[in-house]
C-alpha cells in the first residue's frame, strides 16, 4: 500500500520536472523511504526540497508511520542510465568492463553505447621513440561494469 501511494507520488512530482528523473528508490523495512535522483542540468536542493514535499505532504503519519529521505546522485556515484551518460558527454569517464578499464571523453552516447576517446604514447611504427595517437573505444551499455565521472579539482 505504501509503496503504490509512493510510486503515484514520484511519478506525479517527476512529471512536473521533467529534467529530473529516478536513479534509485527503496522502502526499507522500517518505512524508511529512499529517493535517488539525477537530472538533466543536475540537481539541487530546492529539487530535492519539492520532490520531498510532493511526497511526504501527501502521506498521511497517522496512517503509517515513515521516513524520507530525497537526495541527489552524488558526483562520485558510478552512472547507471542512458540519460545520465549524454548528459556527461564531454566530461571524462573511467568505464570498466569485465575484461578492460579506460579512461578518456566520453563523445557519444545513445541508448545502446559510449564511445570514449582519448591519447596515447605508442612505439612508432618505424624507427626509435614515441609517438602520440588517438584512441577511440565504442563500449556497449551490456558490457559496463562500471562508469564514473573523473573529477578535476
Amino acid at each position: 500500500m505504501l509503496r503504490e501511494k509512493v510510486e503515484q507520488l514520484l511519478g506525479k512530482a517527476l512529471e512536473e520536472r521533467p529534467s529530473l528523473f529516478l536513479i534509485d528508490f527503496t522502502i526499507g523495512s522500517d518505512n524508511t523511504i529512499r529517493v535517488v535522483l539525477d537530472g538533466d542540468q543536475g540537481v539541487n536542493l530546492q529539487d530535492c526540497m519539492d520532490v520531498s514535499r510532493a511526497i511526504e505532504h501527501n502521506l498521511d503519519r497517522e496512517e503509517e508511520d515513515f521516513s524520507l529521505e530525497v537526495t541527489s546522485a552524488g558526483a562520485t556515484s558510478p552512472l547507471q542510465l542512458p540519460r545520465q551518460f549524454r548528459k556527461n558527454v564531454g566530461r571524462k569517464l573511467k568505464v570498466r568492463t569485465s575484461d578492460n578499464e579506460w579512461e578518456g571523453t566520453l563523445t557519444q552516447a545513445n541508448d545502446d553505447t559510449i564511445t570514449l576517446e582519448w591519447k596515447a604514447r605508442e612505439p612508432k611504427p618505424v624507427g626509435k621513440g614515441k609517438v602520440t595517437v588517438q584512441k577511440k573505444e565504442v563500449i556497449a551499455f551490456s558490457e559496463i561494469h562500471q562508469a564514473k565521472v573523473i573529477l578535476k579539482f
